[in-house]
């Protein structure tokens, strides 16, 4: 199985993924890209139809494992340790929420990541993140 098919059964394996509607868009070698269709049931607040900022940290934090077990150095799964999200702005009310994550390094039981979220407003980022997942140990 290659690392798109694996990356791809790890975001549908997970129920709440589902539920938010994620699709993988890319893999490569410590990088996935995932994006998250709007969702009027996913408003934070109700005024400005901005999307809840949680949604976007489960975005980001699915692109960054999907990032993690696609790097040639890691044999499979992988669980969050710490992931760190700055909010730069609200998303747009209407638009997708993409999310780019990259594995930049990789220990024998730790990824480091960093990813960064995008409507379709490219540049100017909605959220930044850094974070470190397990590295599942090799059979």
């Amino acid at each position: 199985m290659d690392k798109k098919q694996i990356a791809e059964q790890f975001i549908s394996a997970i129920p709440h993924s589902n539920a938010l509607g994620m699709r993988l868009t890319d893999v490569g070698e410590g990088t996935a890209e995932i994006e998250m269709p709007y969702d009027a049931r996913f408003v934070g607040d109700p005024e400005t139809g901005v999307i809840h900022g949680g949604a976007v940290s489960a975005l980001m934090d699915t692109c960054c494992g999907a990032a993690a077990m696609s790097h040639p150095a890691s044999p499979g799964g992988t669980a969050t340790i710490d992931l760190r999200i700055d909010y730069m702005r609200p998303a747009t009310p209407g638009q997708k929420i993409r999310a780019r994550a990259e594995c930049y390094h990789i220990t024998r039981s730790v990824a480091f990541l960093r990813a960064t979220a995008m409507d379709d407003d490219a540049d100017r980022p909605v959220a930044q993140a850094t974070g470190t997942f397990t590295v599942e140990a090799k059979p």
